[in-house]
């Protein structure tokens, strides 16, 4: 608990979800927590339930993630507003859909490739001095998805294979400089609203449930965000919840056809 007292982190897609319990966790921990979305009534809410028994400043900025303008303006005021800098940044903003692939459109892809990667790659440039200056955690959060496709899942998967690709690549070449990289791999999230978009006419009604039909329990955030921030504590590189799925990555690795196999016993879609 200590280990978080007085340093900041920087939650983008902070105002809802797992970005929220997220800070809710860190400024448990007495730490200086920066919230980012781009909707600003969710973005006051949010600091409104921080705010009361927490030691640390809390700030919100609101920023549309797939504008480079708006990132630039977003972290130039961060800066301004944390001259010493800051010690993590958490990418969390993203959305997942629903729809088979040959209904998903290059326009679908795109609009996914925007949020669920390229925003990725606009904050983490843009918080790498900081990041680097203070040994820091550069949190990326993919998906199950990340790692093993499903199907009916749209356009999610493909920016979600590309965010490990691109963690991997930070440590790499980063690692040596005090970079810590944390890719989380989590299965569905237990939450109230679905957080997915679907086109009723092409996606069967299984694949329309949390993680695309998965047979997994939904994964209690809170838990979660208490596993990330300790994995931040003790520099792990991955953290893939449940831990079993990795048997499924390795499976999918050595034979895909054993892997699909796998894939479609485990979501029946």
């Amino acid at each position: 608990m200590a280990y978080w007292r007085n340093k900041t982190i920087v939650i983008t897609g902070g105002s809802t979800g797992l970005g929220l319990r997220m800070a809710q966790q860190a400024a448990r921990r007495q730490a200086n927590v920066v919230l980012v979305a781009r909707d600003v009534p969710r973005l006051e809410a949010a600091v409104a339930s921080l705010t009361p028994g927490t030691a640390g400043r809390v700030l919100s900025l609101a920023a549309d993630l797939t504008r480079q303008a708006d990132v630039e303006r977003a972290f130039a005021q961060l800066n301004a507003e944390f001259p010493r800098g800051f010690d993590a940044l958490v990418n969390c903003a993203g959305m997942s859909s629903r729809r088979a692939v040959l209904d998903t459109t290059p326009e679908d892809f795109q609009s996914s490739w925007e949020l669920n990667f390229l925003a990725t790659v606009r904050c983490t440039r843009a918080a790498m001095p900081q990041l680097l200056a203070a040994r820091g955690h550069l949190v990326n959060i993919g998906s199950l998805a990340s790692q093993a496709a499903s199907a009916f899942l749209g356009a999610y998967p493909a920016p979600k294979f590309a965010v490990a690709a691109y963690s991997q690549q930070l440590r790499l070449e980063l690692a040596n400089q005090g970079l810590h990289v944390l890719l989380v791999c989590p299965g569905p999230i237990a939450r109230d609203d679905a957080g997915y978009r679907y086109e009723a006419l092409s996606v069967p009604e299984q694949a329309r449930k949390p993680g695309g039909g998965v047979r997994l329990r939904g994964i209690d955030p809170d838990w979660l965000a208490e596993r990330i921030l300790a994995a931040c504590e003790r520099r792990t590189l991955e953290l893939v919840v449940p831990g079993r799925a990795r048997w499924l990555f390795a499976v999918s690795q050595i034979s895909p056809g054993w892997g699909d196999w796998l894939i479609r016993r485990m979501t029946s879609a």
